[in-house]
């Protein structure tokens, strides 16, 4: 009798000691141990290269003088911690400053954002009659940006020159987390909407009591990319801010990295520790809100990303 490509697989596999459970297909069966120690090695490359720099950053942040001059200027495991890169930073108001600055910009920004984007993302998910004409103008904006010298120009005319609100009003909408959201409003069944409507509920309604309780995973994903966005932007307010006492934190890190001893001075640091130190206490410090945000988000994340993606 002729066996089948299935049965010889099977017996190949019953030779090996695997188990096969033949209710569920060949593709579902479990990995051979090279696959899983291929994946596990794979897996591991990635995540060292994800956290050695990270521990290279806070290591240098926490090192002595001796250890870095020794080391030539990178520690990756300090032997006599010391936090003195951090009371430089934080012994004058500067640093307390920049970071209410960069707070208040990523709060009102991410919130005027996810109201702008929502509103019309929802509006244009709906058949109406200008949905398909804003769709197209945003569309557009994807593939032609307006550039820096009109930017500029604009902002300048506005009035918004040395304000805070330089650096959030031109951030509150992005083409990329309309279409995402709005792809995520069109999936949400009709039905529901109808429902709504023939009880009386007017669109305003409709997407607070039903919309948005769908969408928490989609608003945490775009909310994300906002803040995080708002949070580590530095270049519109090098173009658009000349006040120090405005200067996001971003800002000081950038002007530290290129001045050095002058913006230490800036900031109020008289006896500073050695400039890798301060650098990468700077970039702990700038790096350390959005870590500790990501993991209350992280639930939403793996939903909210792939949205649009599947249909149905």
């Amino acid at each position: 009798m002729t066996t089948t490509i299935h049965e010889r697989r099977t017996a190949k596999r019953q030779a090996k000691g695997l188990t096969f459970n033949p209710s569920r297909p060949v593709w579902k069966e479990p990995a051979s141990p090279l696959y899983n120690a291929i994946k596990a090695v794979i897996i591991g490359g990635i995540t060292l290269s994800i956290v050695l720099p990270i521990l290279l950053v806070v290591s240098t942040s926490i090192a002595d003088d001796d250890q870095l001059i020794a080391a030539g200027g990178f520690v990756l495991w300090p032997t006599h911690p010391t936090f003195a890169a951090y009371q430089a930073i934080f012994s004058g108001e500067f640093m307390f400053r920049a970071l209410g600055v960069s707070a208040f910009i990523t709060a009102v920004g991410t919130f005027l954002a996810l109201f702008v984007t929502i509103t019309m993302a929802y509006a244009t998910s709906r058949p109406v009659m200008f949905g398909r004409p804003v769709l197209l103008l945003v569309l557009f904006t994807l593939l032609f940006a307006p550039g820096l010298i009109p930017m500029f120009l604009m902002v300048k005319q506005l009035g918004l020159l040395n304000s805070v609100w330089s650096l959030i009003l031109p951030g509150t909408f992005a083409a990329f987390n309309f279409v995402v959201m709005r792809s995520f409003f069109m999936n949400i069944p009709v039905e529901l909407i109808e429902a709504a409507r023939i009880d009386g509920a007017s669109d305003f309604m409709i997407l607070r009591k039903i919309v948005l309780p769908l969408s928490k995973a989609v608003i945490a994903v775009v909310g994300l990319f906002y803040a995080v966005s708002f949070w580590n932007a530095f270049f519109n307010a090098m173009l658009y801010i000349n006040d120090q006492t405005l200067y996001p934190v971003q800002l000081v890190l950038r002007n530290y990295v290129v001045q050095g001893g002058s913006m230490a001075e800036a900031i109020g640091v008289t006896s500073a520790p050695p400039p890798q130190s301060m650098q990468m206490a700077i970039v702990v410090i700038a790096l350390l809100p959005i870590l500790l945000v990501y993991p209350f988000l992280q639930k939403h994340f793996n939903k909210g990303v792939i949205t649009g993606a599947i249909k149905g």
